[in-house]
């Protein structure tokens, strides 16, 4: 909790995250600061836990949430987590009515949309309100390595929540944002397009379609097989058939005590 000025204690999220070490650290590391100890040894395998005698805090990234509401406090808590099947019956029935009366904001998407926030970080935007997107710096990116880079690509139209609602008419905006996103980062960051994995959530953490753009040697959070979905596979199957999220089965991951994991089980489909 943070206290205010009045004695008064709001809540607040504080996230602590180990960035990639910086490639010139490395060997001062382990020159100077490190009494290395054995602990296992297996033919050519070792392993020895490091005594590190110098500060980590360049190294550490901190983001806060405040104040943290409930809902804010409930994700970053450790939970089970449960593997659902959501065929498009389930979506209208249990998925869809939950997200409509879900009240989590996304008035930050807004503002950056806006230039309200974060004007000074959009790395490109296509300003077409149809199909047009703004890529930013996702907050997990500190922008001090490219090891761990991570953007995020924000459509500027409101209506489109996630991958349900993708039709064939959404392939320029998608195709927009695969294009053009690749060549900004190439521009910009020097990456090249072989090492970006882009791809869509499901479900996803905010219902405003966004894209992510992480280096693809960055084992990046929420990029394994249940919850991303390639954005070139995207396009595919939408050029393949127009309704394709409006059809087939999707499967995602949800925490014990997830709101939509507890309606799943009161419809009978955990």
């Amino acid at each position: 909790q943070v206290s205010s000025p009045s004695g008064e204690g709001t809540d607040a999220v504080v996230i602590l995250e180990k960035t990639p070490f910086q490639e010139e650290k490395v060997l001062e590391l382990l020159k100077k600061h490190t009494k290395l100890e054995l602990q296992m040894r297996n033919d050519i395998y070792t392993e020895t836990p490091p005594v590190l005698n110098f500060s980590l805090s360049e190294e550490i990234k901190t983001t806060v949430v405040y104040p943290a509401t409930e809902k804010h406090l409930q994700k970053y808590l450790r939970q089970e987590v449960h593997l659902i099947r959501e065929t498009w019956e389930d979506y209208k029935n249990i998925t869809l009515p939950f997200i409509q009366a879900q009240s989590f904001s996304i008035q930050w998407v807004y503002n950056i949309l806006e230039k309200k926030a974060e004007a000074d970080r959009i790395i490109h935007e296509n300003p077409d309100p149809g199909n047009g997107f703004v890529l930013v710096p996702d907050f997990k990116w500190n922008q001090n390595q490219l090891d761990d880079l991570y953007l995020i690509a924000l459509i500027h139209r409101r209506e489109v929540k996630s991958l349900r609602d993708l039709t064939a008419e959404h392939l320029p905006l998608l195709r927009n944002i695969l294009q053009e996103g690749k060549e900004a980062v190439a521009k910009r960051f020097g990456v090249p397009a072989s090492q970006l994995r882009i791809y869509l959530h499901y479900q996803p953490s905010y219902y405003h379609l966004h894209v992510h753009f992480t280096a693809l040697g960055y084992d990046a959070p929420g990029s394994s097989v249940e919850r991303a979905h390639l954005l070139a596979d995207v396009i595919d199957n939408l050029e393949t058939d127009s309704a394709y999220y409006q059809t087939r089965a999707l499967t995602f991951a949800l925490r014990a005590d997830e709101l939509l994991f507890k309606k799943f089980q009161e419809a009978g489909r955990v």
